[in-house]
């Protein structure tokens, strides 16, 4: 999701790897990988296993909330947890021994936002959904400045400690952004197919103010920043934006298929909201810096990009400046496919999974072989 819907730091060392589970769920969970159905997959078990060696935790037992299906409740329950400079970060992995594909979600979301994607995906690729810090059953630790920056190196590492092969990266609004910066910035060879699901021009919209639409909102915003920085003032628009039906209407006016609205998805978006330390993560990303602009780095990416966006976005419209300039990409770069997706919005992975899925796998297959 995108920012707007609410809205060099120095680490200690990495700690050795620690098993951890959710405070809220006392039984000691069952790691996928010895599961006597593992329901993750044909190669997960290795992969967990792999990861585990990599300072990954125990598996996540799936939350006890009847607004999720069997289905995205099968993809709770093979989350496990990896120990990143001393935070928890929750990462999903399912699918057969075929090429790593890592999933990156937008801001408010989780690993549940790929719901629609992961079992298309898993059967002829291994696919990661990782929750960054700050998001999903990741640990949101208080008090935290979150950047761009943050999530891009958490990427990074993730990519060369857990899944220890080039990676194609696929994200969504930040998290593409995300994957962008990680991209420009990888110097082991650790990425090697980059998609873009309507990229974001920054981590809050303050990047994009050389959009009429921006500037007319401008003085607001900061204003925003100044309310928000005031705990006393921010605890309630908070508790008050997290409400379901709050949720339920912003996703409603940045989903182009209405229908794709439903319960189980204001669940994925509602659930973090209400851990320690969410407000703290959403102050911290809308009153911000935005971030590395994505119009100064993706002239540094060489590897083949594909494109999609949703025409039905409301947040970074394809007559928008970073829209335009997306759009320009294939006649400036050979290495960059786009697809303009109908009826989509800003999150068409999710909104329009058919439409997305259609130009992803054959664009995957085209891909040269490891």
């Amino acid at each position: 999701m995108a920012v707007t819907l609410f809205p060099t730091t120095t680490y200690p060392s990495p700690s050795p790897p620690k098993l951890r589970s959710h405070s809220s769920h006392p039984s000691p969970p069952v790691p996928c990988h010895s599961r006597p159905t593992n329901r993750c997959g044909g190669g997960s078990s290795k992969h967990l296993t792999a990861a585990a060696a990599s300072g990954a935790g125990t598996a996540i037992p799936a939350p006890p909330h009847s607004n999720i299906s069997e289905e995205l409740r099968q993809l709770y329950e093979c989350c496990s947890y990896w120990k990143w400079k001393g935070f928890d970060i929750n990462f999903l992995v399912k699918g057969t021994a075929g090429p790593p594909l890592l999933l990156i979600h937008g801001f408010g979301a989780s690993v549940g936002h790929w719901r629609r994607n992961i079992e298309v995906l898993s059967e002829g690729y291994t696919v990661y959904a990782i929750d960054l810090l700050g998001f999903g059953a990741s640990e949101k630790p208080e008090g935290f400045s979150y950047t761009m920056e943050t999530w891009s190196q958490l990427i990074l590492d993730f990519v060369d400690e857990v899944i220890k092969k080039p990676t194609i990266l696929i994200g969504n609004s930040i998290g593409s952004l995300a994957c962008v910066i990680a991209t420009s910035e990888s110097t082991k060879g650790l990425v090697r197919g980059l998609v873009l699901l309507n990229c974001a021009g920054g981590m809050n919209n303050k990047a994009i103010v050389d959009d009429w639409r921006i500037k007319l909102v401008l003085p607001l915003l900061w204003l925003i920043d100044f309310l928000l920085k005031q705990r006393a003032i921010a605890s309630p628009i908070f508790e008050r934006v997290k409400q379901r039906e709050t949720l339920k209407n912003v996703l409603l006016s940045v989903y182009g298929n209405k229908e794709s609205v439903d319960e189980e998805l204001v669940e994925i978006i509602k659930r973090p909201a209400d851990d320690a330390g969410a407000l703290d993560a959403f102050v911290s990303i809308v009153t911000g810096p935005p971030g590395p602009n994505p119009v100064t780095l993706m002239p540094r990416i060489s590897i083949p990009v594909l494109v999609l966006w949703g025409d039905q976005d409301p947040f970074t419209p394809l007559d928008g400046p970073v829209g335009k300039y997306f759009s320009s990409l294939p006649s400036q770069f050979p290495n960059v496919q786009l697809h303009v997706l109908e009826g989509a919005g800003h999150c068409p992975h999710d909104d329009r999974p058919n439409l997305v899925h259609e130009k992803l796998l054959p664009w995957l297959a085209s891909l040269p072989a490891l």
